[in-house]
């Protein structure tokens, strides 16, 4: 009955505000009356590889380097005394030899009992930046040159350290009782198209795993990646709780934090902020960044399969609704900005609303609805969160207060 009336709601919402594309993609085809086994053991999987072949492509089933652990540095008391700063060096090496480093900077509180939960989240120019700790160490790989940060030569550069802070309230954070770790996301995989020769396509690859550009993994799915790595490296610190682990990502960092959530069941909290086309925004809707936009500007993001897409999306066979619905029954949250129209607002509002779909099947409660959302008023009560907030495409204070109320229900023991 719930299923009817979902499909009654889109079809009135097509001719009331012409928001709901009329032909998506349906999570069950030819079904009438699904259930969680069901979806687990059919749908899901399906739904699953469908993304893989299509949209952000497929590690190769090969590829399995081996991965260690080096504490690099560590400090009690750090932060005026409220933190324990840790710098963690994640490896990955082939068997033919090649090898790559990621960055791991984990802040948690001071003072703690038993194990702490996490915020583990991207960032765009290099961990020393989103606080002007001056222990932090900078990258030494390629980073994207920012002028008012005096990047000119791709590389990382002390006067940079800090100049995000406000993306990153590491304090605050530390002081509702959670972690918070980050790693810098051109460690796993440079931000640029060079044919899929960096990075942690420069190890996936050798003389049994030949590339397919069709449907091997693109940037995104590289950076998703890499982010279920560094949670094999929190079941392993005896001070953290992996199974309280919340990922977040802003962006395009956002939509691999989906990417990763979805693929990877072990996150407890997937958070997308203003991740728009690819990430939480309905393609179909052709609002905004459109798929052949994004695939025109960054061609490294997607596996080529998606590019047959581009002034296409009425042939998806998946839309991102379904990627939300991978999530559950695990809590989603979802955030958008008001003056972010590349980022769809409203579409990913809508693909958080046709998402309850699934939890639903759980008989979970979602609060979001189809009508438009209001501005500055969060949705937060049930499994699935959404909030729109004045503003433009950023990470700001408003949205942390949201993700750790949000938090607080499900990973505050």
């Amino acid at each position: 009955m719930k299923r009817i009336i979902l499909h009654i709601l889109i079809i009135f919402s097509v001719s009331a505000y012409g928001q709901i594309p009329n032909n998506l993609p349906d999570f069950f085809k030819d079904v009438s009356d699904p259930d969680t086994q069901m979806w687990e053991e059919i749908y899901r999987p399906q739904i699953l590889k469908t993304f893989s072949n299509e949209v952000y492509g497929n590690i190769p089933s090969g590829f399995d380097p081996k991965v260690s652990f080096r504490v690099e540095e560590e400090e009690h008391n750090a932060l005026n005394g409220v933190a324990n700063r840790k710098q963690v060096i994640i490896t990955l090496e082939t068997e033919e030899g090649k090898s790559l480093e990621m960055g791991l900077l984990i802040y948690l509180p001071e003072k703690h009992e038993g194990k702490i939960p996490v915020f583990l989240g991207l960032n765009s120019i290099g961990n020393h930046t989103i606080h002007p700790d001056p222990a932090i160490f900078l990258h030494k790989n390629w980073c994207r040159n920012r002028e008012s940060m005096g990047i000119t030569e791709n590389k990382a550069v002390e006067i940079s350290r800090g100049k995000v802070v406000s993306r990153w309230p590491v304090e605050y954070i530390l002081s509702r009782g959670y972690g918070i770790a980050t790693v810098y996301y051109g460690d796993i995989d440079p931000d640029f198209d060079d044919g899929y020769k960096n990075g942690l396509h420069g190890l996936m690859y050798n003389d049994e795993n030949i590339r397919n550009p069709l449907t091997d993994a693109g940037s995104v799915a590289a950076w998703a990646y890499g982010l279920s790595k560094v949670l094999d490296y929190f079941e392993e610190d005896e001070n953290i709780d992996s199974d309280r682990v919340a990922v977040f990502g802003h962006s395009r960092r956002g939509k691999a934090t989906l990417w990763a959530g979805a693929s990877d069941q072990r996150f407890a909290i997937t958070i997308s902020n203003n991740s728009g086309c690819g990430g939480a925004a309905l393609s179909m809707r052709k609002h905004g960044e459109t798929v052949k936009r994004i695939n025109t500007s960054f061609p490294h993001w997607f596996c080529d399969n998606f590019k047959k897409y581009n002034d296409n999306e009425e042939n998806l066979p998946v839309d991102q609704h379904m990627l939300l619905g991978l999530i559950a029954p695990r809590p989603v949250y979802v955030a958008s900005a008001e003056d972010d129209d590349l980022a769809d607002p409203r579409g990913e509002q809508l693909s958080v609303f046709l998402a309850s779909e699934i939890y639903d099947l759980y008989n979970l409660k979602t609060c979001v609805k189809k009508t438009k959302a209001v501005i500055n008023s969060p949705v937060k009560k049930g499994l699935v969160g959404y909030h729109i907030r004045t503003g433009k495409h950023d990470l700001m204070a408003y949205d942390w207060e949201q993700y750790l109320d949000f938090a607080d229900r499900y990973l505050q023991k």
